[in-house]
């Protein structure tokens, strides 16, 4: 158990290495410094085609900030955040000090001990339904980090199909995009970040497309069964579209994701329709002008009998930097 502010921080940066990442590329680095934790975008782990403006980079990056808060919290430190501090360092994402210190509470515990378990689960989802009360609790964890999660009608539902694999032919038309994904698509022994084909399903009928890691339609994790029939698809969104919506908009996807996990749910990030510029315009309409698209989730109950192997982690050692 960390006994100092310090201890605490570095603890806290190594579990938010457990955040989930576009392509799994983790493009965050921690730097410690008294009672500062300091975020900011790894420039090696950009993604120029899919990605140019850094939106899902800083939005991955909201996601690991969270992360560090929830393991902070569960420490017993009250922690004050400034996002986007300086200006002139448009690299540095969040800084966040530890301003004192508060009973642990069993929500706090819980949400910890979520980050352990919590995992992208692309296969279909089963036969049980997604119970009402368990949506609005992630409603409102989204809202509790100043975003939106606005659930997709079913009669809306073939007009995200329709967005999505028009995202997706778009996509890979583009032989630069086929490099990059092929770049961060890679066996499972291989390298400490990126996507394992062992974690993709392959090509399988479903209500909503996907997107295939494996461009061959290579995959190991069986697909399971159905059609995703009972899937809820939801719309994380924000009131502005820049920079600091979009670390916002990672914090309440973590605390979606977290929220999920204490109700026995698996939350399934699918950024593709987000990445044209076309099709986001089209979600942005669905939306019917409410709110800037950030993210489409797609939400339902996994098979339980069966794990998804886990995605590698980078040495904490890459990415935390501990000043004197």
């Amino acid at each position: 158990m960390p006994t100092t502010d310090t201890d605490a921080l570095i603890a806290a940066a190594e579990a938010a290495l457990r955040a989930p990442s576009i392509f799994n590329t983790q493009p965050w680095h921690w730097r410690v410094a008294g009672n500062a934790l300091e975020l900011s975008a790894d420039p090696q782990r950009q993604l120029p085609v899919v990605d140019p403006d850094h939106r899902m980079t800083t939005l991955s990056c909201g996601i690991a900030l969270h992360h560090a808060r929830t393991a902070l919290a569960a420490e017993g430190r009250t922690t004050e955040v400034d996002r986007l501090p300086d200006p002139a360092r448009p690299g540095l994402l969040a800084r966040i000090r530890v301003a004192g210190r508060q009973p642990v509470t069993p929500a706090d515990i819980r949400r910890y001990e979520s980050t352990l378990i919590r995992h992208t689960d692309r296969r279909l989802f089963t036969d049980r339904r997604v119970p009402a009360e368990a949506v609005d609790g992630l409603r409102r964890a989204a809202e509790g980090e100043g975003a939106h999660l606005f659930l997709v009608r079913p009669e809306d539902t073939p007009v995200l199909a329709s967005a999505v694999s028009q995202a997706q032919a778009t996509q890979l038309a583009d032989p630069a995009y086929r490099a990059e994904l092929a770049r961060w698509t890679h066996p499972a022994e291989a390298g400490g970040s990126g996507v394992p084909i062992d974690t993709a399903t392959p090509p399988t009928s479903r209500t909503v497309p996907v997107r295939e890691f494996g461009i061959e339609g290579t995959g190991v994790l069986a697909p399971g069964e159905g059609h995703d029939e009972t899937a809820v698809y939801a719309v994380l969104a924000g009131d502005g579209d820049s920079p600091r919506d979009w670390l916002r908009a990672g914090e309440a996807l973590s605390a979606v994701l977290l929220t999920a996990v204490s109700e026995d749910l698996a939350v399934s990030p699918m950024s593709d329709v987000i990445e044209v510029a076309a099709t986001r315009l089209r979600l942005g309409r669905m939306l019917s002008g409410i709110g800037y698209p950030f993210l489409v989730l797609r939400v339902g109950v996994a098979e339980p009998a069966t794990r998804v192997p886990a995605t590698p982690r980078r040495d904490p050692a890459e990415v935390i930097e501990v000043s004197s």
